[in-house]
């Protein structure tokens, strides 16, 4: 019956539109004034206990990060890079577009953050060169998600805080199954654009323009670089790795670039403060609504119950990565893995599977939420930029849905893609 009440509660909330972090903290209010066995308190000390954590501040860090690289000239600089690269095939455009998102996951750690960044660059460009506007879209939307694959990656800190893993490893591990998944759209991009008759630039590729647009590009293009070398290096953790690259976006916004003042900063820092202060919500009320779940012993009886199933380990791991994109379409990415992580990993160690490569699939499973209805962030974001409707938009980014599925079940199944350069790190 606690059960019933905590996910009944839950999904009240989220029919009525009270914000996941809100609903995910009031049902875990109801649900303790419905035992009578647990005091108030619980619920407050957890919102407090859940977010003081030296890891989880590499957080904020990112966030803002990612808000200054994405003001200061850096997504124009990196999509001339990626269409000296890619600009005369066909679908050029397109394709340049998504190796655009790719750069810039390797820099802000957030979906959302990337369609932002480079929807509001080549939406309206790709419009202006002939392309269908849904397909455009759809394109950035898809793409955007690789945001949180590519390291650095948001969700990859919160599985590590979660789930005990090396958030250092995670990043690493991250970065195949990113190129996997870009790979796959890049793929759907050039099939639709040839049937469409979408041409490239006329000029061809030289090296001499790619050379040009990548020595512009150099001080984004060297982010990725000073992260995970720096990590890896042991010169500092990946907290500290975030706040170098709030100091480095800094320095390139404002000087490198010069495209960046004293005077966007206040915004930027408010904008990246009412971020922050949404995830971390998001986190607190989730850790209390996870911690709930294991009192009542919750993840016991559902990993029970899955094993009661099948014993076959295809099967389990094709039932959790059902489970897991179910989830994707009603709840929060960071909201999901902070609850389904204690319920889930025991289950994949059991069936051989590393923590860092679970880690990985659960990631990429809950990325390709961000292109799925209701709760796709992307979808909206990407709505906003070019004024399409949702349904519009969810018709049109389908064939790269299922590009992102077939990438996943490859991270699935062969694990030494997201494992094989760790090897190499240890």
């Amino acid at each position: 019956m606690t059960t019933i009440v905590l996910f009944g509660t839950f999904a009240l909330f989220l029919l009525l539109s009270v914000p996941i972090g809100i609903a995910l903290g009031l049902s875990t209010l109801a649900t303790i004034f419905y035992t009578g066995a647990i005091p108030v308190q619980f619920l407050m000390k957890e919102l407090v206990t859940s977010v003081d954590s030296f890891p989880l501040m590499a957080v904020p860090f990112f966030i803002l990060a990612g808000e200054i690289m994405g003001k200061g000239g850096i997504s124009e600089r990196l999509f001339n890079f990626a269409n000296a690269l890619v600009g005369n095939k066909t679908g050029g455009f397109a394709m340049a577009t998504i190796v655009t998102c790719m750069f810039f996951a390797a820099i802000s750690g957030s979906g959302p953050a990337t369609v932002a960044a480079i929807g509001g660059i080549m939406i309206p460009a790709m419009v202006r060169q002939g392309y269908d506007k849904k397909f455009a879209t759809a394109t950035v939307a898809a793409a955007g998600s690789i945001g949180v694959i590519i390291p650095p990656s948001i969700p990859m800190v919160i599985y590590g805080v979660v789930g005990g893993a090396s958030i250092g490893d995670m990043f690493i591990a991250g970065i195949i199954p990113g190129f996997i998944v870009g790979g796959a759209l890049l793929a759907w991009a050039y099939i639709y654009s040839r049937q469409q008759g979408y041409k490239g630039l006329a000029e061809k590729t030289s090296l001499a323009n790619i050379g040009k647009t990548f020595w512009e590009a150099k001080w984004a293009l060297v982010i990725p670089v000073i992260i995970l070398g720096g990590i890896y290096g042991g010169i500092f953790t990946p907290t500290e790795a975030a706040v170098i690259a709030v100091v480095y976006g800094m320095i390139a916004g404002l000087f490198l670039y010069g495209e960046l003042s004293i005077k966007d900063m206040p915004k930027i820092f408010a904008d990246s403060a009412l971020t922050t202060a949404t995830v971390l919500i998001i986190v607190g009320s989730a850790t209390a609504f996870g911690r709930l779940l294991t009192i009542e012993q919750i993840p016991t009886q559902v990993a029970n119950f899955m094993l009661s199933i099948s014993e076959n380990e295809i099967i389990l791991i094709l039932l959790i990565t059902l489970l897991l994109l179910i989830v994707g379409c009603f709840m929060d990415t960071l909201a999901a893995i902070i609850i389904l992580t204690p319920i889930l990993l025991p289950i994949a160690v059991n069936l051989g599977y590393d923590p860092i490569h679970f880690g990985i699939i659960m990631v990429v499973n809950l990325a390709i939420g961000f292109i799925t209805p209701p709760l796709g962030v992307n979808l909206f974001v990407g709505s906003g930029i070019s004024g399409l409707s949702i349904e519009q938009l969810s018709r049109a980014i389908i064939p790269y849905f299922f590009a992102m599925i077939f990438s996943l079940l490859m991270i699935t199944f062969i694990p030494e893609l997201s494992l094989w350069l760790i090897s190499f790190a240890e």
